[in-house]
C-alpha cells in the first residue's frame, strides 16, 4: 500500500525519484526500493516524506484518518514494524526455498553421476549402421560428454549456494 501511494503521490507532484531523494537526503535507489515494496522508510523518514510531498502520513499509509492521533509516531512505528516483519518473513521464505532447490540440484547431480557410473555407456554397444540408432547414440554421447564436464562446476556452485543460504543461528 505504501509503495503504491508513494509512487502515485510523487508522480502527481511531478517529482522524479532523484528529486525526491535529494530533498530527503537519501539515494535514488532508496526511493526505488520503497516504491517497489522491497523496504520501507523508518518513522523519521516517513514524517519527512509526508512533509516533502505535503501529504499526511496516514494518506501515505493508505488510511483516511480525520483527526491526528496524539501518539502518532508510536502508531506509525508499530505499523512500520509490522511491514518490516512481513518483508523479513518473505525474504526468509525465499532464502529457504532457494536453499532447498540448490540442495535438490546437488542431490540430482550426484544421482545422475551414480546412474552414469552404474549404466556405463550402453549405447556404445549399439549397431550404428542404423541411422536412427546412430542419431540416438550420438545424442546420448553428446549429453554425457557435456554433463560430465559441466556437472562438477554446477555441483560446486550449488553446494556453495546451499552453504551461503543456510539458516544462520
Amino acid at each position: 500500500m505504501l509503495n503504491e501511494n508513494l509512487k502515485a503521490i510523487r508522480k502527481s507532484k511531478s517529482l522524479s525519484q532523484e528529486e525526491l531523494a535529494a530533498r530527503l537526503n537519501v539515494v535514488r535507489q532508496t526511493i526505488s526500493k520503497w516504491e517497489q515494496g522491497l523496504s520501507v522508510p523508518d518513522a523519521d523518514l516517513l514524517v519527512s516524506l509526508s512533509e516533502v510531498l505535503e501529504t499526511p502520513v496516514s494518506t501515505l499509509l493508505g488510511e483516511t484518518v480525520s483527526l491526528p492521533e496524539p501518539d502518532q509516531l508510536d502508531t506509525l512505528s508499530q505499523k512500520l514494524e509490522i511491514i518490516n516483519q512481513q518483508l523479513a518473513r518473505k525474504k526468509a521464505f525465499r532464502r529457504a526455498l532457494l536453499h532447498w532447490l540448490l540442495a535438490a540440484l546437488c542431490i540430482g547431480i550426484v544421482l545422475a553421476f551414480a546412474l552414469l557410473i552404474l549404466l556405463g555407456s550402453p549405447y556404445q554397444a549399439w549397431d550404428f549402421s542404423d541411422s536412427e540408432t546412430a542419431v540416438a547414440g550420438t545424442v546420448l554421447h553428446g549429453f554425457e560428454w557435456v554433463f560430465v564436464r559441466a556437472a562438477p562446476i554446477l555441483l560446486i556452485g550449488a553446494a556453495a549456494g546451499v552453504f551461503l543460504t543456510r539458516k544462520k543461528r
